[in-house]
């Protein structure tokens, strides 16, 4: 397997790469609608969106229903509640079609049925899309309910590593 560091790289070559992520503070383009937002997440080239980029619209259109948020694609995703606002932001991530998905924090400010909602999502994305997730969070609930392998780090050094059930079963 080849290794590439990726950290100087910018982000529509991470996204060339395979790349997804979604940040701990929600980085939606307020005065955009909530289509639009996702299809940039489509994008993988450094290039604008060109009108009539269908492919982009239908990977958008097909992430959005992936989420539950189909019929929102007209609405400004600032207008959207919170945990809305948190599913967009994974839409706009799998549009681009990445095999790996970085979520950092992704659970903050949601509520326990929102969480549970999003560890459904999370499974959902790994077992039907095949997709490797990368989860960074502190609720231990979250993280044991979604997780095959946990890697636990201390100031960035490696302290543990296992199954939730190895790790979490004290």
């Amino acid at each position: 397997v080849e290794v590439i560091d990726v950290t100087r790289k910018p982000p529509h070559q991470r996204a060339a790469l395979g790349l997804g992520r979604t940040f701990q503070n929600i980085r939606l383009f307020s005065s955009m609608s909530v289509l639009e937002n996702v299809v940039i997440g489509g994008q993988r080239r450094g290039n604008p969106i060109q009108p009539g980029e269908r492919a982009l619209t239908q990977r958008a259109h097909a992430a959005l229903a992936f989420v539950g948020l189909d019929d929102k694609c007209a609405d400004l995703a600032s207008q959207l509640p919170y945990g809305h606002q948190r599913l967009v932001e994974i839409a706009r991530s799998i549009a681009g079609q990445p095999k790996l998905l970085l979520l950092d924090e992704p659970a903050a400010g949601l509520n326990q049925t929102e969480k549970g909602q999003l560890v459904e999502l999370l499974r959902r994305l790994r077992d039907e899309h095949g997709l490797t997730i990368l989860l960074i969070d502190h609720d231990m609930r979250l993280v044991e309910r979604v997780s095959d392998v946990i890697t636990v780090l201390n100031f960035g050094k490696k302290i543990a590593e296992g199954t939730p059930t190895d790790l979490l079963s004290f």
